[in-house]
């Protein structure tokens, strides 16, 4: 089991920035590829970037390539997730997930642990 926390949401103006974190509990973290996806009311949940277990290899959707950067600290159990240039359009609850074994990394059916979301909103 994983426990999984994120943290770091808030209210940004548009052209803002803003880093949301996640947090690791239980099983050795190193050994999960880590995902991020946000999610809007009667939406479902997008996938937004992953991160290979090492680090080495990142992934983004088209609409955040550019401005998120996704990175983990293996030492301290967390993956951050850093936004700039912040749309109205990323207003979402951002949720972090781990995923074992690999699998295709934009599916959120391919993750097995979530954590609970942080709201982010970004004003224009």
């Amino acid at each position: 089991q994983v426990q999984l926390v994120e943290s770091g949401g808030g209210l940004v103006q548009a052209g803002g920035s803003l880093r949301v974190s996640c947090v690791a509990s239980g099983r050795t973290f190193s050994n999960y590829a880590m995902g991020w996806f946000r999610q809007t009311p009667g939406k479902e949940r997008e996938f937004v970037a992953h991160i290979s277990r090492s680090g080495d290899t990142t992934y983004y959707a088209d609409s955040v390539k550019g401005r998120f950067t996704v990175s983990r600290d293996n030492a301290k159990n967390t993956v951050y997730l850093q936004m700039n240039s912040l749309k109205p359009e990323d207003t979402a609850v951002y949720y972090c997930a781990a995923q074992w074994p690999p699998g295709s990394y934009a599916k959120p059916y391919e993750y097995e642990y979530w954590g609970q979301g942080t709201q982010v909103t970004v004003s224009s």
